[in-house]
């Protein structure tokens, strides 16, 4: 209790710009918790939702009848449900304006871009944040420590002796300025990192689930066009 009042009372009489310092950094940690969690959450449920339509994608099922049990749903789905949705739905809609086969595969195509382009999107939103708190938050807190410093110096003009007792206090309130920037600053860089590598394997499975699916329809054109 003694140590956290010490810190607490350190935090108090700081300047008025070490204190700001050091609100901006928490308000920072805040932030950079609410966007770790919120995204890890994301994150977990696109992996889970990947593997839960894969598994009923490469079933054996119809695809028309897992389109249309998608459609059911009367909500729009997330990751590869979207990206399949999205593009089985463009397929069916130009091939029954008889559109040629190679533009069946083309517009299908495009439409599974724009819609993993949009999953990309949401999977990426805030992680700038992340990225931003990490890099900047220990020069924040760098910069708080310094101007204490300083402060802590120019005060030492005042008295008639310098001493460490005199001195020791204001180059400890300063210091907090660099832990808390150091606080905020680790977590975001650990997340950021983490994150950001989850990210890239959804976008690889996204890519490869796209060029699978492509061969998919472009049998089916194929094989109506030849019925046909």
């Amino acid at each position: 209790m003694g140590n956290e009042l010490s810190v607490f009372t350190l935090v108090l009489d700081a300047s008025p710009v070490v204190q700001g310092v050091m609100l901006l950094l928490l308000g920072a940690s805040v932030a950079s918790w609410a966007v770790i969690f919120g995204k890890g959450r994301v994150i977990s449920r696109s992996r889970r939702q990947a593997e839960s339509f894969e598994s009923a994608f490469w079933s054996g099922g119809d695809l028309t009848a897992l389109y249309r049990k998608i459609e059911t749903k009367g909500r729009a789905g997330t990751g590869l449900q979207s990206i399949f949705e999205s593009g089985f739905g463009e397929f069916s809609r130009l091939r029954q304006l008889g559109t040629p086969p190679d533009q069946l595969l083309e517009g299908a195509r495009r439409a599974m871009r724009v819609a993993q382009m949009r999953e990309m999107d949401r999977l990426e939103r805030n992680l700038a944040l992340l990225a931003t708190v990490g890099s900047t938050s220990p020069y924040v807190g760098l910069f708080g420590t310094v101007w204490g410093i300083m402060s802590a110096f120019h005060n030492l003009g005042n008295v008639q002796q310098a001493t460490l007792s005199a001195v020791a206090p204001g180059i400890a309130e300063a210091l907090i300025a660099t832990a808390i920037g150091l606080f905020a600053a680790i977590p975001a860089v650990i997340a950021y990192n983490r994150f950001a590598d989850q990210v890239s394997r959804l976008e690889l499975r996204f890519d490869t689930f796209v060029e699978e699916f492509s061969t998919i329809l472009q049998r089916h054109g194929a094989a109506r066009a030849h019925a046909a």
